[in-house]
């Protein structure tokens, strides 16, 4: 369908009434969200409508991995809300809620509550309750969740409250479409520093990563600068950390080494044989 010369566009909003042009939203300008709560990272609050995580809708988390980013990402801002009395319920975590871990990132263990469902069919019934009854903030795994099924959760996630609802799901999906109005791609980036890239969100389109420093205060007091001092870019230069490997040791060395083992375990057969 051919559309209007953006000329043409600009005319037809000008000859709105003023009641009518002012509660307008355009798509380049941030759109206007009810209640937001601070991420805890200025960089991120400054690139997110209403300046933190939408309340009363879903936030998709996409990841390479379940279960290692998204405690560092959302840190902040469910500490600050288990701080004011609300709960936190998992639904189908990858793996057990660590304690003292949760502990060291300001959160009680006491205010959380854990839903183990096996079935992908349970885990969406859970999550879709959970959204339409319930004050508490909700934070579920659902890798194998279709587009339709997203749709149906933002809509429970509108009228369930004014918090924050989180959805992780893994990083494949990034170009399937979802109804969520706000989409995060988190990736690891230099030591205790996470790196986002804004898929979707209700304004303009967002160039480029956010690189935020996610080591929690309660370890920064405890760990040296060095286990977490930004690291100068190099240009040309791969930004994700390189793991530690052992040194490779010659193949020829490795099958003399076998050999001698074989030979000495022989030797021992062969003695105990004799006697």
């Amino acid at each position: 369908m051919p559309t209007a010369p953006p000329s043409r566009v600009c005319d037809s909003l000008a000859s709105l009434p003023p009641a009518v042009a002012a509660g307008l939203w355009r798509g380049s300008e941030m759109g206007q969200t009810g209640t937001a709560w601070a991420t805890g990272f200025e960089a991120l609050d400054r690139e997110l409508p209403g300046g933190g995580w939408p309340g009363g809708a879903l936030t998709e988390l996409l990841q390479p991995q379940p279960a290692v980013l998204e405690w560092r990402l959302l840190g902040p801002a469910l500490a600050a809300l288990l701080g004011r009395g609300r709960r936190l319920v998992l639904v189908n975590p990858p793996r057990p809620p660590h304690a003292p871990g949760l502990l060291q990132a300001g959160l009680d263990a006491r205010q959380l509550v854990w839903v183990q469902a096996e079935a992908p069919a349970q885990q969406l019934w859970c999550t879709e309750q959970l959204l339409r009854s319930t004050e508490a903030v909700v934070l579920a795994w659902l890798p194998q969740a279709r587009p339709e099924q997203l749709r149906r959760l933002q809509l429970c996630a509108q009228g369930g409250g004014d918090v924050p609802s989180f959805i992780c799901r893994p990083a494949t999906a990034r170009h399937e479409p979802s109804a969520a109005p706000l989409r995060l791609l988190v990736a690891p980036a230099t030591p205790w520093t996470l790196r986002v890239n804004i898929l979707k969100r209700r304004g303009p389109a967002h160039e480029g990563d956010i690189e935020l420093h996610s080591l929690p205060g309660r370890l920064e007091a405890v760990l040296p600068a060095r286990a977490y001092r930004l690291q100068p870019a190099v240009p040309g230069a791969s930004r994700l950390p390189l793991p530690r490997v052992a040194a490779a040791r010659p193949a020829a060395a490795d099958e003399l080494a076998t050999s001698e083992r074989s030979d000495a375990l022989g030797r021992r057969l062969h003695a105990r044989a004799a006697h």
